[in-house]
């Protein structure tokens, strides 16, 4: 059998026969031409048997390695003119536009790139970590659905830091599927407002035109309630929207009520039950502070060890630190105080519990933490009274952020990995990948067409 019959057979690459087989020192050289007679435009549908000039390109692609050679695809390529894009040369159907790759090894780059760290990356493809981040892009254009944003009901809006000096990614996620399926650069109402302007891209260039005045009315016509005229400037995916969770720094509220005034805005539980663990940290510093100011060294070294006795769930709690809350709660003062409201707002997030339930704890909570004289819980009876409805929109729709903060977390993981990354854009692409709603197949997992 000849070579070229073999690599035929071997590449499985479509649209191509391979003429001509060299075998070099380093690499494996296979000259290929085009099946197709037809030229066909590499950023669109377009095709014509029209050639634009005579001049031709010999264009080479990297293929997966054969054993420990590289192995590249030699075609002498013509040129056509496309309607919408010009002059250029034309696509190939092994390959995306653009690339010097062919589509299985950019594949096997994309699957790698989600699972191991760009060193190893590099070192097994024999490319450089640049070209890594290029592949990331193309394939994730390509695998990323158009239809994303359709027919989302319940989604999750968080930020999280991809680089040093709060920079910051906004990610929405699908509660249904579970999957990230938006982001941008940066945090807070503007990055909200983008993801909106994407979701009903018509909003945003044709605002809805305002009343006319009272002059130019009708005689006898009402003018139009503010509801009503609120409900006509909800853009139509927008208005699908039935709960939005998030946390509690605010620009994101601002924009849900502003673009989707129907949907519950939903604070999850965990956010506040952070936030009275916060306040109970600050609490035992100022103790631990004034311990020290005294001049009780010893008394102030055991009762910092006590950090993790008061903010640990009771029930997980070992020997030694139970026995360490115990004495803080016999002993009374601040601190024990501080403990007994952080449960108290762990209980009112207890299962089993109805949103009533919920509503008459948190009145009887917000009661106390404002006559507590502890500054850091006053502050908290304030925040929680400002979300109450946000908190029991949590009990009653049975949703949290729980998801959102996991996805979150494998996202730290995907940065940390890859040792950082130099733009918003790129870290983006690897998160779509690896949390979005896309599959990632390697070349043998596909069935044979």
């Amino acid at each position: 059998m000849r070579a070229s019959t073999v690599f035929n057979r071997l590449l499985e690459l479509p649209g191509i026969w391979v003429r001509d087989v060299r075998f070099e020192p380093k690499r494996v050289v296979v000259v290929a031409v085009l099946r197709s007679t037809s030229l066909h435009c590499p950023d669109c549908a377009y095709s014509t048997p029209n050639r634009e000039s005579i001049n031709h390109n010999d264009s080479v692609w990297r293929h997966l390695d054969l054993g420990a050679r590289r192995l590249e695809i030699h075609i002498r390529l013509r040129r056509l003119r496309c309607p919408q894009h010009g002059a250029l040369v034309e696509g190939v159907p092994f390959a995306r536009a653009d690339a010097r790759f062919t589509r299985p090894f950019e594949d096997v780059v994309a699957w790698l790139a989600t699972k191991t760290d760009k060193t190893a990356v590099c070192r097994l493809m024999r490319i450089d970590w640049q070209t890594v981040g290029r592949i990331i892009d193309r394939v994730g254009d390509e695998l990323l659905p158009d239809d994303r944003l359709e027919g989302l009901v319940e989604i999750s809006i968080d930020e999280v830091a991809w680089r040093k000096g709060h920079r910051y990614l906004t990610l929405v996620g699908d509660h249904s599927s579970g999957k990230i399926v938006w982001g941008t650069e940066g945090k807070g109402a503007a990055a909200a407002d983008e993801f909106f302007a994407e979701l009903d891209p018509g909003s945003a260039e044709e605002p809805p035109c305002p009343p006319p005045p009272a002059a130019e009315r009708p005689h006898g016509q009402a003018e139009p309630l503010v509801e009503e005229q609120d409900e006509r400037q909800v853009a139509q995916r927008a208005s699908k929207l039935t709960a939005v969770s998030m946390d509690m720094t605010g620009g994101y509220a601002k924009s849900v009520r502003e673009h989707a005034p129907q949907a519950a805005i939903v604070i999850d539980n965990y956010h506040v039950v952070a936030l009275a663990s916060k306040a109970l940290d600050e609490v035992r510093r100022e103790d631990w502070n004034a311990l020290r100011g005294s001049g009780q060294a010893d008394a102030a070294k055991a009762f910092k060890d006590a950090r993790w006795s008061l903010l640990k769930n009771p029930e997980d709690l070992t020997d030694r630190q139970a026995d360490t809350l115990a004495a803080l709660q016999a002993a009374s003062g601040k601190t024990a105080r501080a403990w007994a409201m952080k449960e108290m707002v762990r209980a009112i997030f207890a299962s089993g519990l109805t949103a009533g339930d919920v509503a008459t704890l948190i009145d009887r909570l917000l009661s106390r933490l404002s006559r507590s004289r502890l500054k850091p819980f006053v502050r908290l009876g304030r925040t929680i009274r400002k979300h109450r409805e946000g908190i029991l929109a949590a009990r009653r729709l049975g949703l949290s952020n729980a998801r959102a903060e996991a996805l979150n977390n494998k996202v730290k993981l995907i940065v940390r990995r890859a040792y950082g990354f130099h733009s918003a854009r790129a870290a983006l692409a690897l998160v779509h990948l690896t949390c979005g709603p896309v599959t990632l197949t390697l070349p043998f997992e596909r069935a044979p067409a």
